[in-house]
């Protein structure tokens, strides 16, 4: 085991997370106090405070006495790529081009991924439709934890518009010659076509603009995302294909097809051509780093490619994309941005305020400040070190993993109540 392993260590331990069950009883008011209060909205707070009053943010600054204690508090970790879904089943598969199909709609909240997602700290995400289809539809910004049903977690509804570019698309389909004999004879079949099919895409959004017989299911989405109004999210892991969303991008505006905001998702590469990103005013979401320095469609992703991005102000956020391996969670993506020469203040800005203002929800989450929802996240030593861990968690002031010594495992209800 390396030591960056301990990072995150937390996430194997036997730390006592509780459940969904009695979301209406849980104590949902604390005073918690740290050594340092990392607000991600100011300066550190030595020998900080943060007062919780029914699941918000009621003061922050010095103090003494608590009911948690931690060396370090941060705000909760904010995920934009979180990639937790049910397959193709997440997927309309009649047609590639689906901009309407909601991800909200086929949230699993039961899934275990969620509960290895808030036991690292990531109090926020956002769900995407995978990655199969060219435009895959609206995405969903959501609570890691708290309430059983999906629409009492929701923070955003529909913040995103998200697609992809690159070989995920077109995997599986195959050109049909004659009859068709199963359901991926279809196009498009290569990267070329996948391009092909976003720019028709967007030419007849903007044309049924001046001629409403033209439009089609989805048209809405495109429109509100070429005006700006939407962000268009695109997943492009090599630099081809980051290329080809930037290009796509400048040419809506050069027709006068709109002016859409471009988030490029899973931007491995982005380190190689980063003065576009610059030139096109896209903001980046990383994704998590590989030891290896390889990830998918044969990107190459640099230790130092948060650092370059941050040196040349391109808006970034980190990602976990709901790993199972201890290693790629997003709690440990900052320590690697760090070594890669990424300052502390930026790596943490990169899991808290840039993703929550990329997204719209930085009114509610992000930052530690007095009115915001009490996410935050316990730390036994400096965060993102190699030998801090994360040792309590909160959820609009759930006490999602409790950080006090004896506290046990999965407590009941009657275990919760008898903590107020």
């Amino acid at each position: 085991m390396t030591l960056s392993v301990v990072t995150c260590a937390a996430l194997l331990a036997l730390v006592p997370v509780q459940d969904d069950k009695s979301a209406k009883n849980e104590r949902r008011s604390w005073t918690i106090t740290a050594e340092r209060v990392y607000t991600a909205a100011g300066d550190a707070i030595e020998d900080g405070e943060i007062v919780v009053q029914d699941g918000k943010i009621r003061a922050v600054g010095k103090g003494g006495g608590g009911d948690l204690k931690a060396y370090a508090v941060t705000p909760g970790l904010v995920d934009l790529s979180i990639r937790i879904d049910q397959g193709f089943r997440s997927v309309e598969q009649s047609n590639e081009i689906t901009p309407h199909v909601r991800a909200l709609d086929s949230l699993d909240v039961y899934d275990e991924a969620w509960r290895r997602a808030a036991r690292g700290g990531v109090t926020t995400a956002m769900v995407s439709v995978p990655d199969r289809n060219v435009i895959g539809g609206l995405s969903v910004v959501l609570k890691t934890a708290g309430a059983v049903r999906a629409a009492e977690r929701v923070v955003r509804p529909d913040a995103v518009l998200y697609g992809a570019i690159g070989s995920a698309p077109s995997a599986s389909n195959h050109p049909a010659f004659g009859r068709p004999d199963d359901f991926y004879s279809r196009r498009p079949t290569t990267r070329m076509g996948v391009e092909w099919e976003w720019r028709k895409s967007l030419f007849d959004a903007a044309v049924s603009r001046q001629d409403p017989k033209r439009s089609a299911p989805g048209h809405e989405q495109l429109h509100a995302a070429l005006d700006g109004k939407l962000p268009l999210m695109i997943e492009a892991w090599a630099s081809q294909d980051i290329r080809t969303a930037v290009f796509l991008i400048e040419e809506a505006r050069r027709e006068g097809w709109g002016n859409p905001t471009l988030i490029v998702d899973a931007a491995a590469e982005a380190w190689r051509e980063p003065q576009l990103l610059v030139r096109s005013k896209a903001a980046v979401v990383l994704p998590p780093f590989s030891p290896e320095g390889r990830t998918r469609d044969g990107a190459f992703f640099a230790l130092d490619t948060a650092a370059k991005l941050a040196a040349l102000e391109v808006p970034l956020a980190l990602s976990g994309h709901n790993a199972t391996d201890l290693e790629s969670r997003l709690c440990y993506q900052p320590g690697y941005a760090m070594r890669g020469g990424l300052s502390f203040d930026a790596a943490l800005a990169a899991v808290t305020t840039t993703p929550a203002r990329l997204v719209g929800v930085d009114a509610r989450v992000g930052s530690i400040k007095a009115g915001k929802d009490a996410d935050l996240v316990l730390w036994s030593g400096e965060p993102f070190q190699p030998t801090s861990k994360v040792i309590g968690v909160l959820v609009d002031g759930r006490l999602i993993v409790d950080p006090r010594p004896g506290a046990s495992l999965d407590a009941s209800p009657d275990a919760s109540n008898s903590n107020k």
